[in-house]
C-alpha cells in the first residue's frame, strides 16, 4: 500500500464515516460510531533455502455501532456501495432495537474524546519490498543461522512480513480522527543437533520503521546460538529456587500485571487485584508507567479505541497501584472514569529505582547466584482470580552467576501477588515485546518440578 494510496483514500474514508453516522441518526439511533479500515500485508517464508510460501491480504472493513437509548447493535461489511452501507446501518439499528438495556452502554462524554487535529504519531513508514526480495531477507537470515555451526543442520524456516493500513474513525458526539501505520518484522528458527537430541529456537526483529530492523545475519546467528545452547538440556532436582526471567518473558509477566489491572477483569470480579487500587502491589522500588504518545512505538495513540484522549501517567509509583486500564464501559460498570485504555495499554514501561546501567544480563545471573534461568514457558497456566501461576518452563541451570548447562521437563509455580511484591531486581538488559518495555526479572523464590 504506497503513501499515495492512503493519502487518496483518507479524505473518502472521513465521508464515508460522516455519512453512516448521519444514517444513523435518519434511522433512529441516539447515538453511533463508525470505523473505515483497510490494510494491506505481504508474508514470505522459506525453509531449507527453497520459497515455501507467499502471501499477499488485503482488507477493508465498514464497522457501525448503534445506540438506541441503552441498548446497543452492530453490524459490520466490506462492501462500501451507498446499499451497502445503509444496510449495514439498518442492521445495527436493528440488533439494538432488540437487546436489553445495559446502564452502562454508551458513547463516551463529549469532555473525553480527542477533538481537533492530532500530531503526527509517526506510525507509517512503508517498506517498498516484493515478495523476491522479501525472500532474499528471509534466505539471508536462515542461511546465517545454517553456517553458524555445523551442528545446526535443520530449520523450521524464516520469513518477512509487512503490514500497513490505516483507519477513520468518528462518532455523534464529535470525534473524528485516525492514521496510517506500519509493522514489519523478520524471524528465523534454527534446529540444533541430530536424532534424539534435537533443540529448536528463534529470534525475531519486529518495528514499524523497516530501516530499525536488526540486520538478517544477525537474527539468524542469535537465533542458532540460542538453539546451540539448548544442546546441554537436562532436568534439574524439585526444589524451590531464585528465578530470572530473561527479559521477552519479563514482558510477559508484566502483560500479567496489565491482565488484572484491565476494567474487564475487574468489574467480572475476574481477578487477583481486585480492590488493590492505593495500595501496593509491588516492592517500594517498583514504576510502571503508561506513555501512549512516544513518536513512533507499537503501542502509540492519541486516542483509544473510542476516541478517547490519552495521556502519559503513572500506574504503579513507589510499588503503589495508581491506576487501572478503562474502557468507557469498564469504567461506568466499577463507577468510576474511563483512562482512555479502550483497546488495552498503551506503551508501558517497568522499571526498578535500583537498577543501574551496569545491571547487564551478566549482571543478573550474578545477582541470581544459584538458581534458573527461564528462556522459555510453555502452556497458560495462569489463574487470574487468584494469581496462582504454574508454567511449563525451559531454562538454564546457573551456579554462582554462571551458567552450566540447559533445564528441560519443568514447570515453574508460584502466585503472582507473591511475585509482584518480592520482585527483587530488573535488569538494564531492555527489550521490547508489543507494548511492554522491561529487562529481565528476578524473583528471589519459586517453585520449580523436576526429577
Amino acid at each position: 500500500m504506497s503513501a499515495s494510496f492512503i493519502a487518496d483514500n483518507a479524505p473518502q474514508f472521513r465521508e464515508l464515516v460522516q455519512q453512516v453516522l448521519q444514517q444513523a441518526r435518519e434511522v433512529g439511533a441516539t447515538d453511533a460510531a463508525a470505523e473505515v479500515s483497510e490494510s494491506q500485508g505481504l508474508s514470505v517464508s522459506v525453509r531449507q533455502g527453497d520459497v515455501e510460501t507467499v502471501e499477499q491480504t488485503r482488507d477493508r472493513s465498514l464497522d457501525v455501532t448503534v445506540y438506541v437509548g441503552q441498548r446497543r447493535g452492530s453490524a459490520s461489511t466490506s462492501d462500501f456501495s451507498p446499499a451497502a452501507l445503509a444496510d449495514t446501518v439498518r442492521a445495527a439499528w436493528h440488533i439494538a432495537s432488540h437487546t436489553a438495556e445495559d446502564p452502562a452502554a454508551g458513547l463516551p462524554d463529549a469532555d473525553d474524546l480527542f477533538l481537533g487535529d492530532a500530531p503526527d504519531p509517526a506510525l507509517y513508514h512503508p517498506w517498498d519490498i516484493d515478495a523476491d526480495d522479501a525472500a532474499k531477507l528471509a534466505l539471508r537470515a536462515e542461511r546465517a543461522a545454517l553456517d553458524t555451526d555445523r551442528r545446526i543442520a535443520n530449520s523450521d524456516g524464516a520469513s518477512v512480513n509487512t503490514y500497513v493500513g490505516h483507519f477513520v474513525m468518528g462518532n455523534t458526539r464529535g470525534f473524528l480522527g485516525g492514521y496510517p501505520y506500519s509493522r514489519h518484522s523478520l524471524s528465523v528458527a534454527p534446529i540444533a543437533g541430530r536424532g534424539e537430541n534435537m533443540q529448536r529456537d528463534d529470534w525475531y526483529s519486529s518495528q514499524r520503521d523497516p530501516a530499525l530492523l536488526a540486520n538478517p545475519e544477525a537474527v539468524g546467528r542469535y537465533a542458532a546460538e540460542r538453539a546451540l545452547s539448548r544442546l546441554s538440556a537436562r532436568r534439574i532436582r524439585t526444589g524451590r529456587y531464585p528465578v530470572l526471567f530473561e527479559a521477552p518473558l519479563a514482558c510477559g509477566l508484566l502483560g500479567a500485571f496489565t491482565q488484572a489491572i484491565s476494567g474487564g477483569a475487574l468489574y467480572r470480579r475476574s481477578s487477583f487485584l481486585l480492590d488493590a487500587l492505593g495500595k501496593p502491589v509491588f516492592g517500594e522500588h517498583i514504576d510502571v508507567k503508561e506513555d501512549p504518545h512516544m513518536p513512533g512505538a507499537l503501542g502509540t495513540a492519541f486516542f483509544d479505541d473510542e476516541g478517547v484522549r490519552t495521556a502519559p501517567r503513572d500506574l504503579v509509583v513507589a510499588g503503589e497501584l495508581q491506576g487501572y486500564l478503562l474502557s468507557t464501559y469498564t469504567a461506568r460498570k466499577l463507577g468510576m472514569h474511563t483512562t482512555g485504555n479502550a483497546g488495552g495499554s498503551h506503551n508501558l514501561f517497568l522499571t526498578s529505582r535500583l537498577t543501574s546501567p551496569q545491571d547487564d544480563f551478566a549482571a543478573m545471573l550474578r545477582k541470581l547466584g544459584t538458581g534458573l534461568l527461564v528462556t522459555e514457558l510453555i502452556g497458560q497456566g495462569v489463574n487470574y482470580v487468584t494469581g496462582d501461576y504454574s508454567r511449563g518452563a525451559f531454562g538454564y541451570w546457573v551456579e554462582n552467576g554462571v551458567i552450566q548447562h540447559a533445564v528441560q521437563e519443568i514447570t515453574i509455580a508460584g502466585n503472582l501477588r507473591d511475585m509482584f511484591a518480592t520482585l527483587a531486581a530488573i535488569g538494564a538488559d531492555v527489550i521490547v515485546r508489543g507494548t511492554k518495555s522491561t529487562g529481565s526479572i528476578l524473583i528471589p523464590e519459586m517453585a520449580v518440578a523436576g526429577a
